[in-house]
């Protein structure tokens, strides 16, 4: 990382280990967000229906390119790298297929239940999904995970620690050499756990879960758009989201879990959950490594250990944060519609350079 004064800040391009695309005319709206920050990002796969074969992958590619390409961008700017959405039903020839593709890079786990469009996830993991798991600890193609349990009789606050012992620890025990992600992190355990885990083990961290606590989606009444799930904890697992996000440790990188939901769905009697940040996140990450005293670690969070768990190259590009007050948008076109993105109305004390 080079630093020519203390308002400018220049690291390697950075990646997005967790993002949402959608599809269709959402599609459009929010591919150059990320592509104008990012030099690489996975494509989670939650579409309906979800993408769970090669082939489909490879398609929802093309439509991600495709889009890229009406925006005035080429592959050579952002390239998407897919994921197979995990069912009870997934092969093992299918895992081989999508490794053999160099397109598909992980295989999400969505715990039934757990999410958006998350009706056709796993019920039953190390019962139903072991020659899977097999191929692809065999592959060595990551497992990422959606980490709450989806027990309705679990307090919502308690599902990431709860899925530590009931899911993650079996896993492990049963495929120790298993690369695996667990996914936007929320709770001081979540980030104990990965921190001291033996084997392949790391986290993403977004940047609702690194800047706000869960009062953030209380104060002055219901603000929905600070609604995700894993639902916002409280103060002291923030802080130990940050405390790892900032430790330097090759195990926790970015990953914005941006997810974008039209202004309607978000405010409504059952509201949609996931935060938009794709717009504005490296402003928002910088953000909150600048209020934890450590820019200096914002490079190797966002840059570096990610690729180094994936097994791929860093990027050879740069991208320079200015610090100068940047006033987040009240709302973003989205097809026919428009969205809210993350902390609509505050300004940051960053942004990203043209």
């Amino acid at each position: 990382m080079t630093t020519s004064t203390p308002a400018l800040l220049t690291i390697t391009r950075p990646d997005d280990w967790h993002l949402h695309l959608r599809d269709g005319e959402a599609l459009d709206a929010v591919v150059p967000d990320t592509a104008r920050q990012f030099a690489r990002a996975i494509i989670m796969p939650n579409l309906r229906p979800p993408v769970t074969t090669t082939e489909q992958a490879v398609a929802y590619r093309g439509r991600i390119l495709a889009a890229l390409a009406k925006a005035g961008m080429d592959e050579d700017h952002f390239q998407p790298l897919m994921t197979l959405y995990l069912t009870d039903n997934t092969s093992a020839e299918e895992i081989v297929r999508a490794s053999a593709s160099g397109l598909v890079h992980a295989v999400k786990l969505y715990p039934a239940g757990a999410t958006t469009n998350s009706a056709a996830g796993v019920t039953d993991l190390l019962g139903k999904c072991r020659p899977a798991l097999e191929a692809l600890q065999k592959q060595g193609m990551p497992l990422l995970v959606h980490g709450e349990v989806t027990d309705p009789t679990t307090d919502v606050f308690d599902r990431e620690a709860l899925f530590i012992d009931r899911v993650m620890l079996p896993l492990r025990k049963a495929f120790p050499e298993l690369k695996v992600v667990f996914e936007h992190i929320t709770t001081k355990e979540g980030a104990h756990y990965v921190r001291d885990a033996e084997g392949p083990v790391a986290a993403t961290i977004t940047p609702q879960h690194l800047l706000y606590n869960r009062n953030a989606i209380f104060t002055g009444g219901v603000r929905p758009h600070y609604y995700c799930l894993p639902i916002l904890k409280r103060e002291t697992h923030r802080l130990a989201l940050v405390e790892a996000a900032v430790s330097g440790s090759p195990r926790f990188f970015l990953g914005t879990d941006s997810a974008p939901h039209a202004r309607g769905l978000k405010e409504h009697a059952c509201g949609c959950a996931g935060c938009y940040s794709a717009l504005h996140a490296m402003s928002l990450y910088a953000q909150a490594f600048d209020a934890a005293g450590a820019l200096d670690k914002l490079e190797g969070f966002a840059s570096h250990h990610g690729p180094a768990f994936y097994g791929l190259p860093r990027n050879t590009g740069t991208l320079t944060l200015v610090r100068k007050p940047y006033t987040i948008p009240e709302e973003l076109p989205y097809g026919a519609t428009t969205l809210v993105p993350l902390a609509a109305g505050e300004t940051l004390d960053w942004r990203v350079q043209a």
